[in-house]
């Protein structure tokens, strides 16, 4: 019963149809110009349905073309993608190999064809930097520039990078400053800044800056402290001789510089040497004085032993006591017993002066012992012994050493 019902559901339309196309054919005609076109109203239903079944068709085609395109069409966008996604891996391989002429246009296609070009350019730029293409390098990145954020730190970076190969680190150095307030902990900005200090001979910057590497572990300990032996020996000796002529005020600039060093790097003994030489230099010689013997008493080191022989402090037989007070520990140390003759010289003890030197050099062929001997046996009139000495002590493995002759 029921095949029997969809049986007449298919045949009523149909009778249905074929009862319109021979009671009611219709009629329809198309004028155009001399253009006719007459037929019965079905005949043109028919026509119509024929034509949007042959679009239909034309569309599926079209789209199973469209699909199949990337595996038949060499130049389709799949195959676009696979030659940017190769070019820069290409560009990239090439630039960390140092093959900058390949780099470079490898990675310009890729900047081209890119979504996000900017890795792309400030890669090819840096290719185009080592080329010595300066030109070619400044267009690659104001294109970055243009693909950028707004502030965007990597190009900032690589622009610095790139002044810096150039041989103009202190430019570099500007363009990244500003950036310290809105990055003022990014590792990369604080490294980079601290090394372009150090080669454009801005200490005091790079002494500034300094905490903040120690606070953020920018670099090994042992680097780090290196770096700041030297940005701090650099900077006292530029504050002294920036006070260097100036009378009264001679010594305010190297006051100020000590006063900004870290409390612990006071103590450093290569540090306190400096800044006693400089003091004595400035013709601070007694405060050059109690730097020394306070450094001295504190850890014993000869460097700053023989410095302390050589400023004059405010008593000179109170010196030479403090400095004797020394030997009691230190009785075989050459450069102490130097520097009590030189203190034995100031204090006009002669005789004294000539033991402590001779026993210097009883311990070691210290060249400035000789020389200090020597200078005393010409005072005293012998001259033979004097010229006999130094040539005995002015050279070391046929070198001659750099010391003042005495006079005649």
């Amino acid at each position: 019963m029921l095949r029997l019902f969809k049986l007449l559901l298919i045949a009523a339309p149909i009778a249905l149809v074929a009862w319109a196309l021979t009671e009611h054919p219709g009629y329809v005609l198309v004028s155009y110009k001399q253009v006719r076109f007459e037929s019965s109203l079905w005949i043109f239903l028919a026509l119509l349905l024929v034509l949007w079944a042959v679009v239909w068709l034309l569309r599926l085609l079209l789209g199973m073309l469209k699909v199949s395109n990337s595996a038949l069409n060499p130049w389709s966008r799949h195959h676009k993608a696979k030659r940017i996604e190769r070019a820069s891996l290409d560009g990239f391989l090439e630039l960390a190999e140092g093959r900058w002429a390949r780099a470079l246009v490898h990675l310009k296609k890729a900047a081209e064809g890119s979504k996000q070009p900017l890795p792309f350019y400030l890669g090819a730029a840096q290719a185009a930097n080592e080329l010595g293409q300066y030109d070619e390098c400044d267009a690659l990145l104001a294109q970055a520039q243009a693909v950028a954020p707004k502030g965007d730190l990597p190009l900032a970076l690589t622009r610095a990078e790139l002044l810096a190969e150039r041989g103009d680190p202190a430019q570099a150095a500007a363009l990244l400053e500003p950036l310290r307030d809105s990055h003022p902990r990014q590792p990369q900005l604080l490294r980079q800044l601290a090394n372009l200090y150090e080669h454009s001979d801005q200490w005091s910057k790079l002494c500034q800056l300094l905490p903040e590497l120690r606070k953020q572990g920018i670099f090994p300990p042992a680097h780090l402290d290196a770096l700041e032996l030297e940005a701090w020996h650099v900077r006292l000796t530029e504050a002294a001789d920036s006070g260097e002529g100036e009378g009264e005020l001679s010594l305010q600039p190297l006051t100020q510089a000590w006063q900004a060093l870290p409390a612990k790097r006071r103590d450093d003994p290569a540090l306190l040497g400096l800044y006693a030489e400089q003091l004595k230099r400035l013709g601070a010689g007694e405060e050059a004085e109690k730097v020394l013997r306070k450094a001295i008493e504190q850890d014993y080191r000869a460097d700053l032993v023989a410095l302390y022989g050589q400023v004059r402090g405010s008593d000179a037989a109170r010196q030479l006591k403090v400095a004797e007070g020394w030997l009691k520990e230190h009785p075989q140390d050459a450069q102490l017993l130097l520097t009590l003759g030189r203190l034995c010289l100031r204090n006009q003890l002669w005789g004294k002066a000539r033991e402590y030197f001779e026993a210097s050099l009883s311990f070691a062929n210290l060249p400035h012992a000789a020389a200090e001997l020597a200078r005393l046996l010409v005072a005293e009139g012998d001259r033979e012994g004097a010229f006999a000495l130094l040539q005995k002590g002015l050279y070391s493995n046929n070198q001659l050493l750099d010391v003042d002759m005495p006079a005649a």
